[in-house]
């Protein structure tokens, strides 16, 4: 149990709190930088562990607490929820971000959960700075932190994706800042006027000085590839090949393939896209004096370039083993710059993941697994068909997105139509497909329906009632659906152990030696960082303190 005493702000001594009875007055850190590394399954720490150097990835884990248990109490484990989940405390079901995107049924289309057209772009005019923390319902601890220092304690929040860093920093972030790379973006570090109407010049200088830029370079793997023993091999037919390669081998010639290959975004699909943000985080520690005094700032960094990797070559490729080889080093760089300049054992620091992966599904039946590729365009074409048939009434299901039905409930009432006996009609047809194993559906006010059975408790705090579909349904596992960008590589969203094992490494000040197999759920992170510091916990949040890993 905690317990919190509040300081009186003039004293400026906002440290103080109460753990198991002892009462410790320097226990707050100067910084509290939350690190997330987008789409890192649990094992790639053990995989790859004789590969790492001594000051990154190891570090973290032989100097601090490592949750080696650690998974998503949800579904779907997606970037979006993953990331809000961290911060928040809570899952999809009360801080309402269900998805990278979702069918809005107010407005009949659409919508990514970050972007917000009552906002500008600041450093760029893509549409991409038009983004917001809008859409999410619940604070995360770098709010509790900014009211409880009375807007005091920074909070900046950084990565290659706009939703990394909007919804890891939240509503009341000093600053969050993301790359431009995606629709022939600038290559430059961008916000939105939810922020700040101009860049700040320490931003515009780092854009000026071209660090992006200077990434169009070779990338060849940085130990003999011989060496990578722990990843399959590099010529094989289940990865993605970069337009102007023949095949998917290194090395790769970043400037010669970006203009084929997007730009910028050829940067973000490698492992220079973490090298990058390494650069800009370390700037702006301090640029933006973080950790300079007394009252508790919050560092978010996500990195990103681990979930193009892997959506790009899939969990087995040596490119996977080669990019966490080298975020190995760039870790290695920002702990070295925080100690430096925040000083050693004055910033705490954990370690997660957004969501897992899992191998390639045509890799997994050249192994008998089972596994597969579901034409989801299909079966939204055939279930619009089928209806039509029934009812003659055409478009009754209006969007598939995030394994969900939305239904046209609009078209269901004006033909006096039965909008359960569509539910039940729909989801006897979803159970005839051979790679569907199980379909729920909702209430009638749209209430996730199930028993307290370990996936339907996922499957339930995965729901939001005015966000969520009419239908559910879950693959077999090895499943995910067929696109053309998906056929190589791999994907996520399920509540499998492949999408829902990450790591959860704590380090730094107040932060004990020691690892445990109890299973803690990432839900548990924010209360725990609100519980070692003395604030109150973010509104929305569900987890358990983990007092465990504290000292």
């Amino acid at each position: 149990m905690f317990i919190v005493i509040r300081p009186c702000l003039a004293q400026n001594s906002i440290s103080n709190s109460q753990i198991n009875g002892k009462l410790d007055l320097n226990t707050r850190p100067k910084l509290v930088v939350g690190i997330v590394v987008d789409q890192m399954r649990y094992d790639y720490l053990t995989r790859f562990y004789k590969r790492y150097g001594e000051g990154g990835f190891k570090r973290m884990m032989n100097e601090g607490f490592n949750c080696k248990n650690n998974h998503f109490n949800y579904v779907p484990t997606k970037t979006g929820p993953g990331h809000a989940s961290i911060f928040t405390g809570t899952t999809p079901k009360y801080h309402g971000i269900i998805g990278n995107d979702w069918y809005d049924m107010e407005i009949g289309h659409h919508v990514d959960c970050v972007s917000d057209e009552n906002v500008q772009p600041i450093g760029t005019a893509s549409k991409d700075g038009q983004m917001s923390p809008h859409r999410m319902l619940t604070t995360t601890f770098a709010d509790e932190n900014r009211l409880f220092t009375q807007m005091h304690g920074k909070t900046i929040g950084i990565s290659i994706k706009h939703r990394g860093a909007i919804l890891s920093a939240g509503y009341t972030a000093n600053a969050a800042y993301w790359f431009d790379y995606e629709h022939g973006g600038t290559g430059n570090f961008i916000t939105s006027s939810y922020y700040m109407n101009e860049l700040p010049k320490w931003v515009k200088d780092f854009n000026k000085s071209k660090v992006a830029a200077s990434y169009f370079k070779e990338w060849n793997t940085l130990y003999d590839i011989n060496t990578y023993i722990e990843s399959g091999s590099d010529l094989n037919t289940f990865e993605r090949i970069f337009e102007g390669k023949k095949t998917a081998t290194f090395p790769y010639d970043l400037n010669s393939l970006k203009n084929q290959n997007e730009n910028y975004k050829i940067i973000a699909e490698s492992p220079y896209g973490n090298s990058l943000i390494t650069d800009f985080t370390i700037r702006a520690i301090d640029a933006e004096d973080l950790g300079k005094d007394d009252i508790t700032d919050v560092l978010t960094v996500s990195y990103s370039s681990t979930d193009k990797v892997g959506h790009d070559f899939g969990v087995n490729s040596k490119e996977i083993e080669d990019t966490y080889l080298r975020l190995d080093l760039d870790l290695e760089r920002l702990l070295n710059a925080l100690d430096e300049k925040v000083g050693k054992g004055e910033y705490t620091a954990f370690l997660t993941s957004d969501h897992g992966a899992p191998d390639v599904p045509n890799y997994l039946k050249s192994e008998r697994i089972p596994a597969g590729l579901f034409d989801e365009s299909k079966m939204f074409d055939e279930l619009n068909d089928f209806l039509s048939n029934m009812f003659n009434v055409k478009n009754l299901v209006l969007s598939r997105i995030n394994n969900q039905i939305y239904f046209d409930h609009r078209k269901i009432e004006e033909n006096h139509l039965s909008l359960e006996k569509i539910k039940e009609l729909v989801s006897s047809k979803l159970l005839e497909y051979e790679l569907i194993d199980k379909v729920y559906v909702t209430s009638s006010i749209n209430q996730f329906i199930g028993t307290e059975d370990y996936l339907e408790i996922l499957l339930r705090n995965g729901h939001h009632q005015k966000r969520s579909g009419d239908v559910l349904f879950v693959y077999k596992a090895g499943v995910f659906k067929d696109a053309e960008w998906n056929r190589t590589g791999t994907d996520h969203h399920t509540g499998f152990n492949y999408d829902t094992h990450v790591p959860l490494l704590f380090f730094g000040k107040g932060i004990k030696h020691g690892e445990t197999l109890i299973r803690t759920n990432i839900t548990d992170i924010a209360p725990t960082i609100s519980g070692f510091l003395g604030i109150s916990f973010p509104n929305g949040s569900i987890g358990q303190p983990l007092e465990f890993v504290l000292e």
